[in-house]
C-alpha cells in the first residue's frame, strides 16, 4: 500500500499538475502524512453512476484532474458508440467547486469534437435529464453530489435517455475510463465554438412538462391558498420550484429566507439531507408559525424532497421516504382512476427496498408494479424496454425519491414538489390532510412501518469491513429474527432465492446487485445493500400490522417501532 502511495504521489509532483497543487502535496507530506495516504492511495473509483469523493488534491479526490480525466474515458466512449456526430448536456448545482467542474467537463468533451449543452448557471438534476432528451444528446453529465456533507462533490454520467448508465455501457465506461493514465491523456481545451450556453428556454420547456403531469388542475385552482412552506436548503430548487407552484396556481407560498440563497457551505445545517429532521427544522418551525398546510424540501441538486405535515394531534412532523412514495403512487392511481384517463396498461415501478404496501395498493387497483434494483437508472431502463407496450405513470424509491411520467428519466423533486402540493389540495378539497389519507391507507392495506439504519465505515479498510459483513450475512444467514422464522433469503448478488425452510433454490431475474434480503415468516422484511456513493452499510427493515381502526394508529404504531428495535437488538447492529 505505502508502495502505491509514494507511486501516486511521485507521478503528481513531476507530472504536467499546477503549482499550487504540487505546493499542496509538500504541505501534506510534512504536516499531515496520514492524509496524504488517504488522498493517494488508490485512484478515486468511477463507479457505475461516476464519481463522488471529498474534494481535494490527490488521486483519491474530486478535483479538477480526476473530473477531467473521468470526462476524456467517458468522451472516448461516446465516440466509440456514436462516432463523430456526439453532443452532450452539462449541468451543475450549487456546491462549491461544481460551476468550476461543469467549465472543466464541457471543455473537455468540447476540444474532443463533441457539442456540448452547457447550462448558464446552476440548475436541479433533472432538468439535466429533460434536456438530455429535448436536445436529442448522446449523453451528459451533472456535477453534484446530491445530499452528500459539503466537503464532498461529484459527477453523475447520462446516457442517451436522460438516464444514468446501465449494462454494459456503465462497465464500458469504467474501462475507458481506467485506460487514462495521466493528465497527458486528456484533451483540455481547444474546441471552445462547440460549447452551446443553455438557461431560460429550456427551463420554460421543462415547467410546462412538469405542469402537463396535473391530474386535478381545476382543484389547484380552487385550493389556489393553499399555504406552503418550500425550503430548497441552499440548492438549485430556488431556480424552479417556486417558478412551478406558481404554473400550478398556487398563490401562497412561502420560502424560508434564511435557506433561499445557493450556498456550496450550507450554513444553516451539518448536512443538506430533507431526510434529516435537523435538516428541515427551520422549514418546520416556520411551518407551525404559519400553521401551513405542507411543508417541502429538496436537497441541493432538487432530486429529491422531504415532506412535512400535521399530525392527528396538530403537531408537525415529516413524512419517511415509503410514506411520501405510497401517498404519490396511491394518488396517481386514484387520481387518474377516478378521472377516467387510467389506461389498462398502466404501470408503476419501485425499488426492492420500499415498501411493499405500494404492490398491495397497484394489485388491488389492477395496475401492475414491478421492482427493481436500487437506482433510478433500473427503474428507467424498465421504462425503456416496456416501451409501447406498457404506460408508465410514475416510479420512486424509499429514498425521497419520485419520477413522474416518462418525460424525463431520472428522480426529480421539481415534479413532486407540484404533485404532492395537488395532492395536498386534493384532499383540502375534500376537508381532509394527507396525514389523514395516510391513516385511511393504512386502514384499508395495512400498516407498514419501515426504518432505516446506515453503518458508517471510513478510511481505507472500512470498504473491506463492509465486504466481511455481507460475507457473514450471505454464508451464515439467521435462521430467526427475534424468534420468527427466517424464511427466505434472497441473494441478489448471486441471482438466487433460497427457502432457509426446505433448502428449495430459484434464481432471481435481475441484474447482479450485492443486496441481501431475509423475508420472515410474519410478513417482515429486512435488507442489507452497502452504498454505492458513500462508505456505508444500510439495513432496510419493514414490518407490518393491520390497522382496525384510525384511532389505534398510535398504538399500532408504537408496537411496530418497538418492534423494529428489538430486531435491530437482535441482530447485533
Amino acid at each position: 500500500m505505502q508502495e502505491i502511495i509514494e507511486q501516486n504521489v511521485q507521478k503528481w509532483l513531476s507530472g504536467n499538475y499546477d503549482e499550487a497543487t504540487k505546493k499542496g502535496i509538500a504541505e501534506l507530506q510534512k504536516n499531515d502524512p496520514d492524509g496524504l495516504a488517504d488522498a493517494f492511495y488508490q485512484n478515486l473509483e468511477f463507479g457505475t453512476g461516476g464519481l463522488r469523493g471529498i474534494m481535494g488534491i490527490g488521486t483519491n479526490r474530486i478535483n479538477k484532474y480526476t473530473i477531467g480525466m473521468a470526462t476524456q474515458g467517458y468522451a472516448n466512449y461516446l465516440k466509440k458508440c456514436f462516432g463523430d456526430e456526439v453532443s452532450v448536456a452539462v449541468a451543475h448545482d450549487c456546491r462549491n467547486n461544481s460551476r468550476t467542474f461543469a467549465e472543466i467537463t464541457a471543455n473537455v468533451f468540447a476540444a474532443n469534437g463533441i457539442k456540448v449543452y452547457l447550462f448558464e448557471s446552476l440548475r436541479p438534476t433533472p432538468e439535466l435529464s429533460f434536456a438530455i432528451r429535448h436536445f436529442h444528446c448522446q449523453g451528459g453529465v451533472v456535477c453534484t453530489a446530491s445530499h452528500n456533507p459539503k466537503e464532498y462533490n461529484g459527477y453523475k454520467a447520462y446516457w442517451d435517455d436522460g438516464a444514468q448508465m446501465v449494462t454494459p455501457h456503465d462497465k464500458n465506461v469504467i474501462i475507458e475510463v481506467e485506460k487514462i493514465a495521466g493528465v497527458d491523456d486528456v484533451k483540455w481545451n481547444g474546441g471552445e465554438q462547440n460549447i452551446i450556453s443553455i438557461g431560460k428556454e429550456t427551463d420554460n420547456l421543462y415547467l410546462e412538462m412538469v405542469k402537463g403531469l396535473s391530474i386535478y388542475p381545476d382543484v389547484c385552482e380552487k385550493q389556489h391558498d393553499l399555504k406552503i412552506v418550500y425550503t430548497p436548503i441552499h440548492g438549485t430548487g430556488i431556480m424552479l420550484v417556486p417558478d412551478v407552484l406558481k404554473l400550478y396556481g398556487f398563490t401562497n407560498v412561502h420560502i424560508v429566507k434564511e435557506q433561499a440563497t445557493p450556498d456550496g457551505n450550507f450554513p444553516t445545517v451539518a448536512y443538506p439531507n430533507p431526510e434529516e429532521k435537523e435538516t428541515m427544522s427551520m422549514g418546520l418551525a416556520q411551518a407551525k408559525e404559519l400553521d401551513a398546510d405542507i411543508l417541502l424540501g429538496t436537497d441541493p441538486d432538487a432530486d429529491r424532497v422531504g415532506i412535512g405535515v400535521k399530525n392527528d394531534k396538530g403537531d408537525w412532523i415529516l413524512m419517511n421516504g415509503n410514506q411520501t412514495a405510497l401517498l404519490a403512487f396511491n394518488y396517481m392511481i386514484e387520481a387518474r382512476k377516478a378521472k377516467g384517463i387510467a389506461s389498462p396498461n398502466d404501470m408503476v415501478i419501485k425499488t426492492i427496498v420500499t415498501t411493499d404496501m405500494i404492490d398491495k395498493i397497484a394489485d388491488r387497483n389492477g395496475v401492475a408494479c414491478y421492482n427493481v434494483l436500487t437506482g433510478f437508472k433500473w427503474i428507467a431502463s424498465l421504462i425503456k424496454e416496456k416501451e409501447g407496450k406498457e404506460n408508465y405513470i410514475i416510479g420512486g424509491e424509499e429514498s425521497f425519491g419520485l419520477m413522474i411520467g416518462d418525460k424525463i428519466r431520472d428522480k426529480d423533486a421539481v415534479s413532486a414538489v407540484a404533485l404532492i402540493c395537488e395532492m395536498a389540495a386534493y384532499e383540502k378539497n375534500k376537508g381532509r390532510s394527507l396525514f389523514e389519507k395516510l391513516i385511511d391507507l393504512y386502514v384499508e392495506y395495512g400498516f407498514y412501518k419501515e426504518n432505516l439504519i446506515s453503518i458508517t465505515k471510513k478510511g481505507m479498510n472500512g470498504a473491506a469491513e463492509i465486504s466481511v459483513m455481507m460475507e457473514g450475512y450471505r454464508k451464515n444467514p439467521p435462521l430467526n429474527i427475534c424468534g420468527t422464522a427466517v424464511q427466505t433469503l434472497l441473494d441478489y448478488e448471486l441471482q438466487i432465492g433460497k427457502n432457509l425452510q426446505t433448502g428449495e433454490e430459484w434464481k432471481i431475474d435481475l441484474p447482479k446487485s450485492n443486496v441481501l434480503q431475509f423475508e420472515l415468516a410474519d410478513g417482515t422484511k429486512i435488507s442489507a445493500r452497502p452504498s454505492g456513493t458513500e462508505p456505508k452499510i444500510k439495513f432496510y427493515f419493514s414490518v407490518n400490522e393491520p390497522l382496525i381502526s384510525a384511532s389505534k394508529f398510535h398504538e399500532t404504531e408504537k408496537m411496530l417501532d418497538d418492534k423494529i428495535v428489538a430486531i435491530i437488538k437482535d441482530m447485533g447492529l
